[in-house]
């Protein structure tokens, strides 16, 4: 790596037992076991002159001195960068760390490097000093990815200064260097901005707020805010920040999510207002008009961002930006016409052009949502690509950079566990192991196109996160497995490996006070086909042995059944399942109702497949005997946006039926729309269909989406169902323009 590398004395180096394995997260990429052992010293004494990455280790370490090496005391030693140029950008954040009998050495290029070993020996001290020994090893690591984040939104719900450095310091401990900051939205307007004092004194604050399930349509009745960090607290986070090595990027929304700004300078829409910040979580119509007056007020808004954050990107949103306001604005269509905009999606394309142009000339760059693809994409923009894998591999093959940042993967405000025992969420079902598996590469790209992947991100939306205790519960466990995926360290296969680790810093977290989610420790069931029907398979991060059951919908105890084999489920009932040990409960109580009809476990296939944040147990999911949670668009739902749902059933033989059922949602305020119509055809050999029912969108609402059929006496092979989407959303409703979602949970035939 550099000449000199370590200065030691000469190991005989040896392989040791797998009982040395390193409870470090994320993993390093090299980890070597030698002969001795380092005993750890009441004081550390530091060898060299002090730097300013020693405080942080000071604050673990109160005795922590400098010196020279006595009898008495051993060296912790921390020696300076090498003057020796970097090969590669990655490398300024490539360390090594060598324990030997006489010390610990540290060897890196610069002071992020230093700063992540400090972090790695940290959780090594962690983990052997009970028994004040310390293995010796030599580790040599560096992360793949240059980008490894996590963002939080205070917009929907505020965090102050202190939470905000508290969120930095998990970040720190688990090697991510970057912070994305959603500092504005329709919410609220969370930063100070001199020149335009309205935005903090009218769009910090709003009237209520909503609270509970989308669906229930409730509010709290309490103003919020006002709400915003200074200028000077600005300062005082990045600040914060930058002395852990960790890049704070701003967002500020655009051209959509401005109810908040507009509530204060109404003159930038398309239309008179008056406006406020809304109250309801969701995507509105009134956004940013694209005249002079707006681009100057946005340009004077960037200018003292820039000044407030070094950050060589600046995040402008560009996400979900109805175009309803625009169809309807003269200025608009003029704009269209006099530019040669094909249409309003060109009009987005141009006013992102427009902004990136004058960041640009400010020496910075511009990253938003993968929205900004709309149209065209800005000459030196990057993409986070959060609705799909789709916007960073178009932005890759156009030799754009992307941040991965998949909501199927990494959307942190999803369920973690069994939505029936987990806090009220979003939506989706995004366990640890699920982020575990991730890889940031797709399989798309080539390898000239993969290193335009910049890196992954995870993102904390806070609509259903009232407090900062609940920003730790959904974070953790999971960032541990974010870290471990932007190192580049992580292997599904191994994921029990990972799990045991994730226990054991569980003990650190425990010690910070930090209310961690639990979930893993729960029971997390998953429906299985077995004989032409199903089977429920139960399964905990523990010993299932310890895993106890019931069929009767009694509370399972100590002495219930215990868990062996996954349960057959032959008629409908309820399963109730907990982990114990010792003869104590250590889990929550697992519930899970069973609807049993003609279609449940059999083959089906489906014709488009579901969007992958909600596509867990894909087409199975439809017919596994759980009726969906009108609440929680957690696993029993299936989710497709702007696609019809095209199911086709395969009884295995001639069967008897007269009914089918199934659920759609209705939820504008998220996009979500009843289906349209739907169709109900058989077939005996899966090629020749016949229609048998047909039920239009007037009969869809009139029954809120419970949809239950009489088809006559019927006796067939094959049954398919066509539930059509909503289309585009039309005008005056949230996200008009877009593509309706439609989502649908059972489909049962008796």
């Amino acid at each position: 790596m550099v000449r000199n590398f370590f200065i030691l004395l000469v190991l005989l180096s040896n392989l040791m037992l797998a009982q040395n394995k390193l409870n470090v997260i994320p993993y390093p990429q090299k980890v070597e076991f030698l002969k001795g052992e380092f005993i750890i010293p009441e004081t550390l004494i530091l060898e060299g002159k002090p730097l300013k990455e020693d405080e942080y280790l000071k604050k673990h370490f109160p005795k922590l001195t400098y010196g020279k090496k006595d009898e008495s005391h051993l060296i912790f030693g921390l020696f300076p960068p090498s003057i020796v140029p970097l090969a590669e950008e990655q490398e300024k954040e490539k360390y090594a760390v060598e324990i030997s009998p006489t010390g610990i050495f540290i060897q890196s290029y610069t002071a992020q490097g230093r700063f992540l070993a400090l972090q790695t020996v940290l959780q090594i001290i962690e983990q052997y000093k009970n028994g004040g020994k310390i293995p010796a090893m030599k580790i040599e690591d560096q992360p793949k990815f240059a980008w490894r984040g996590m963002h939080l939104d205070v917009c929907r719900h505020f965090f102050t200064v202190d939470e905000v450095k508290q969120y930095i310091d998990y970040l720190a401990m688990y090697k991510l260097n970057t912070f994305h900051w959603h500092l504005t939205d329709d919410q609220g307007w969370r930063i100070e901005i001199k020149k335009y004092p309205k935005l903090t004194q009218i769009g910090s604050k709003r009237k209520e707020s909503m609270i509970g399930a989308y669906v229930d349509n409730t509010f709290d009745g309490k103003p919020y805010g006002p709400y915003f960090y200074t200028q000077e607290q600005i300062k005082e986070v990045v600040k914060y920040a930058k002395e852990r090595h960790i890049t704070v990027v701003p967002e500020i929304e655009m051209p959509g999510h401005a109810l908040a700004a507009l509530s204060a300078y109404p003159e930038l829409a398309c239309t008179k207002g008056p406006f406020e910040s809304a109250t309801k979580w969701g995507v509105f119509d009134d956004v940013f008009c694209p005249k002079d007056e707006t681009f100057k007020f946005l340009e004077n808004v960037l200018d003292e961002v820039i000044q407030l954050f070094p950050s060589q990107y600046i995040h402008i949103g560009g996400d979900e930006c109805p175009k309803t306001r625009w169809k309807e604005c003269a200025h608009c269509q003029e704009l269209i016409k006099k530019n040669n905009l094909k249409d309003e999606h060109g009009l987005q394309s141009y006013f992102i052009h427009r902004i990136e142009k004058y960041i640009n000339s400010k020496g910075r760059k511009i990253i938003g949502w993968d929205e900004i693809l709309e149209g065209g994409l800005a000459p030196n923009a990057a993409v986070m690509s959060w609705t799909g894998v789709n916007g960073g591999i178009e932005a890759a093959k156009a030799k754009h950079f992307a941040v991965m940042t998949p909501g199927a993967y990494c959307y942190f405000d999803h369920y973690q566990g069994d939505p029936q025992s987990e806090p009220n969420a979003f939506g989706g079902f995004t366990p640890l192991d699920k982020v575990y598996s991730y890889n940031p590469i797709p399989a798309e790209l080539n390898a000239e196109q993969a290193q335009y992947i910049l890196g992954v991100q995870a993102n904390l939306w806070t609509e259903y996160i009232l407090d900062f205790k609940q920003v730790q519960y959904m974070i953790f466990p999971r960032l541990m497995a974010l870290s471990e995926v932007g190192w580049g360290t992580s292997d599904p296969k191994n994921y029990k490996d990972f799990e045991n680790r994730v226990i054991s810093h569980f003990k650190i977290l425990n010690k910070m006070n930090v209310n961690y989610a639990k979930s893993i420790y729960n029971i997390t069931g998953k429906v299985i086909p077995l004989n032409n029907g199903i089977a429920y398979e139960l399964y905990t991060s523990q010993n299932s042995n310890g895993i106890r059951y019931t069929l009767d919908g009694t509370v399972p105890t100590i002495n219930s059944k215990t868990y062996q084999t996954p349960v057959s489920i032959p008629s409908s009932l309820t399963v109730k399942s907990a982990y114990f040990e010792d003869g104590q409960l250590k889990s929550a109580i697992s519930s899970q109702d069973f609807t049993i009809s003609k279609s449940t476990g059999k083959k089906i296939t489906l014709e488009q497949q579901p969007s992958e944040n909600y596509s867990f147990g894909g087409a199975f999911t439809l017919i596994d005997g759980i009726i969906g949670n009108v609440k929680q668009l957690g696993k029993t739902w299936l989710g497709f946006q702007g696609k019809d749902v095209v199911a086709t059933i395969d009884f295995g033989q001639k069967t008897d039926f007269s009914e089918i059922y199934f659920n759609t949602l209705e939820n504008k305020g998220s996009w979500i729309h009843l289906a349209k119509s739907a169709k109900i055809f058989v077939s005996d050999d899966n090629k020749d269909f016949k229609i048998i029912k047909e039920i239009g969108k007037e009969d869809i609402q009139n029954a809120k989406g419970k949809i239950q059929l009489k088809l006559g006496k019927q006796n067939a092979r094959y049954m398919k169902i066509m539930i059509e989407n909503a289309g585009i959303i039309p005008a005056g409703n949230p996200g008009a323009d877009s593509k309706a979602w439609l989502f649908v949970d059972e489909i049962g035939v008796n």
